[in-house]
């Protein structure tokens, strides 16, 4: 039976293991990098993202004592739109050798109950639109998610050299 922990700041390496395995998996799926972190900037985000309190994270493993395998991430957003507060799923990864196991589907019900405890009204994510994470979508549908249309853009300030 598989636990899950919400983490805290002493977690940090840990999550920023999994992150960065997400992220490269994700790259190589897509042919090409599309993040310009490394493990000492993730493991330093996560470190100040969970003393904030504004980021939580939930991860896996098969005991308190085992190391984790699977990690869920999301922030607290609010808009006009949905009504107030909801939560943003940022990361789901879950180890390879791990999946179809039920464990996605447990960090899911524990950030969904997580939204009901925090009066979110809702909770979003986005997956990558490439055909190799048609099955991420598929998921996520499966556990009562719908497409809401729309893609997800961004705008990166350029800093300058020094």
């Amino acid at each position: 039976m598989f636990c899950i922990q919400r983490a805290g700041v002493k977690d940090a390496p840990q999550v920023a293991e999994l992150i960065g395995a997400l992220l490269d998996e994700i790259s190589v799926a897509a042919g090409a990098p599309q993040f310009d972190v490394g493990i000492e900037s993730l493991t330093t985000q996560a470190r100040d993202f969970l003393a904030s309190g504004h980021y939580t994270v939930l991860l896996a493993s098969e005991s308190e004592a085992s190391p984790p395998v699977g990690v869920l991430a999301l922030y607290r957003a609010g808009t006009l739109y949905a009504n107030g507060y909801f939560g943003v799923i940022a990361e789901l990864y879950v180890c390879p050798p791990w999946r179809s196991r039920g464990i996605g589907r447990r960090l899911l019900d524990a950030a969904q109950r997580l939204a009901v405890i925090q009066g979110w009204t809702r909770l979003e994510v986005t997956t990558p639109p490439l055909p190799e994470y048609e099955r991420t979508q598929r998921f996520y549908e499966r556990h009562g998610f719908a497409v809401t249309g729309g893609r997800k853009l961004r705008w990166l300030h350029q800093r300058a050299s020094a």
